[in-house]
C-alpha cells in the first residue's frame, strides 16, 4: 500500500489547476510527487510539473481517506504511468478511452471526467507535433489514422458534443465501417447535431460528408483524417 501524501504535499496536490493538474510548488515538493507516481515532470519547456491520473485520484478523495486504486498503485500494485495524461498514444487506447456514443456502461461524467478528456486532447495535439513530418497539428496523425474510431470520439469529445447514452438515440455515436480510412458518425433525427460534428471534425483536420441510409433513412457523416 502506498504510503498517503504528507499535509504539505496535498495542499500542493488541492491547489492544482482543476482542468490539467498543472502544479505549483517548491523543487522538493514536486520532485517528491513524482517519486510517488502522483505527478510527472513535463519533457518539454518549460517543464511544468502535472498531476498524474493517479494524483488526480486523491485531490478528488476527501482528506484522509484512500483514493480508488490505492493512491498512487493500482489494485496490482503497479505504478500509474509517469508521464500520466499527455502519453496521448497511451491514452486513447489504453486506461482512458473516449466516449464512442451508445455505450453500455459509460464513465462517469463530472469535473474528473472532463479533466481526463482535455488531457488526452492536449496529449493528442502534442503527439501530432512530435510525430507529423512538418510538425503540423492540425491534421491527424499516424496514431489517429490507425485507431479511427476513438480518434473521431476524443475530437468530438473534447469539443463538447454530447455522446449518445445507451439507447443510442440522445448523441453522437462513432462507428467503424467497411472503409478502411473513414468512421460513419451517427446522431439524433435532429440535423443540427451533424452538421456541428462536422464543424468540430473539419477544425481537427478530418474531412466529412453527409450520407443517408438507405434502410433507415438516417443521416450520418463519413469521417476521415486530412492529409494535407
Amino acid at each position: 500500500m502506498t504510503r498517503p501524501p504528507t499535509a504539505a504535499q496535498r495542499r500542493v496536490i488541492d491547489a492544482a489547476d482543476p482542468v490539467t493538474g498543472r502544479l505549483r510548488g517548491t523543487p522538493a515538493q514536486l520532485a517528491a510527487l513524482v517519486a510517488r507516481g502522483l505527478a510527472f515532470r513535463h519533457p518539454r519547456p518549460p517543464h511544468d510539473h502535472f498531476l498524474t491520473p493517479a494524483g488526480h485520484r486523491v485531490r478528488d478523495a476527501p482528506p484522509g481517506q484512500d483514493p480508488p486504486g490505492q493512491g498512487a498503485a493500482g489494485q496490482d500494485g503497479r505504478t500509474e504511468p509517469a508521464a500520466g495524461a499527455v502519453r496521448p498514444s497511451e491514452a486513447p487506447g489504453g486506461v482512458f478511452a473516449a466516449r464512442v456514443g451508445g455505450e453500455e456502461r459509460p464513465p462517469a461524467g463530472g469535473p474528473a471526467r472532463v479533466r481526463e478528456v482535455h488531457s488526452a486532447w492536449q496529449g493528442l495535439l502534442e503527439l501530432r507535433r512530435m510525430t507529423n513530418p512538418d510538425s503540423a497539428v492540425d491534421r491527424p496523425c499516424g496514431w489517429e489514422r490507425t485507431h479511427l474510431v476513438r480518434a473521431a470520439a476524443l475530437a468530438l469529445e473534447a469539443a463538447g458534443h454530447p455522446p449518445a447514452g445507451p439507447g443510442g438515440d440522445d448523441g453522437y455515436r462513432v462507428r467503424a465501417t467497411p472503409q478502411p480510412d473513414a468512421v460513419a458518425v451517427h446522431g439524433p433525427r435532429t440535423g443540427g447535431t451533424l452538421t456541428a460534428c462536422a464543424a468540430t471534425l473539419t477544425a481537427a483536420g478530418w474531412q466529412t460528408s453527409e450520407h443517408t441510409e438507405p434502410r433507415t433513412r438516417a443521416r450520418y457523416l463519413l469521417a476521415s483524417p486530412r492529409r494535407v
